[in-house]
């Protein structure tokens, strides 16, 4: 069976399975299919997609949280005259609000051994409220994967376990995966030979975003151009 066919199985799996919950899509694109839930119910689809025998999601690969607060924008401009050189930067100005409802998403990878096919879950969360059900009882492997979530974009997963941060130090303030976290971070440490010990200060630099990558226009790049041949001597 191709993997073409396998994901047309699975889509007809997916539409008798969640006849019954409301407001799921499904999208099949680039040889993989996404589902979208709605918070409150994927809890139940989670656990069909994991006990229902024509899906069968037996693995939980990943899970990832997102911030959609600036989608679409970007600060990484490169073909800029006034602000060109090696050192080119991005002057950070007011961000625009993000808008609350939907404004984060976690993405679930899940695998299927016995169909050998693979889907994306996807679920969104608001601003203000930033809650989904944790699937740890359904796939143990979900564990620190969530944790990964709450620590970075700060996504509460109820039910867990053991909802720690699990990359940041210990007393960490905020989550450095939102977009409106400051590249720069919030203070900066050193070590205080007076004290003797390590001190937290307010960040002392100033906000900019460098750009790694410089474009330049070389004619080396047009088509049909190739470099000067040396003239050898004929005897």
């Amino acid at each position: 069976m191709t993997p073409e066919e396998r994901l047309e199985e699975l889509d007809e799996a997916l539409e008798e399975l969640l006849e019954d919950f409301e407001g799921c899509s499904r999208e099949t694109a680039r040889g993989e299919l996404t589902l979208t839930v709605p918070r409150e119910n994927l809890l139940a689809v989670m656990q069909l997609l994991r006990s229902s025998t024509p899906v069968a999601m037996e693995q939980c690969v990943d899970v990832c949280g997102v911030d959609y607060a600036d989608y679409g924008l970007s600060e990484w401009v490169t073909r800029d005259a006034a602000n060109a050189g090696f050192e080119r930067g991005v002057e950070r100005g007011e961000r625009p609000e993000a808008a609350p409802e939907n404004r984060f998403g976690v993405v679930y990878h899940l695998l299927s051994h016995t169909h050998n096919v693979r889907m994306r879950v996807k679920t969104f969360l608001d601003a203000d409220n930033p809650v989904v059900d944790s699937v740890v009882d359904i796939w143990s492997s979900a564990n620190w994967f969530e944790r990964e979530a709450f620590d970075l974009y700060g996504i509460l997963f109820a039910g867990h376990p053991d909802l720690r941060r699990l990359l940041t130090d210990y007393g960490f303030i905020g989550h450095p995966f939102r977009k409106d976290f400051p590249l720069i971070g919030d203070v900066e440490m050193r070590y205080d030979p007076e004290q003797g010990r390590v001190v937290y200060e307010p960040v002392s630099i100033e906000p900019r975003t460098l750009v790694p990558r410089v474009i330049r226009d070389d004619m080396r790049y047009e088509s049909g151009w190739k470099p000067e041949q040396p003239e050898t001597e004929v005897d």
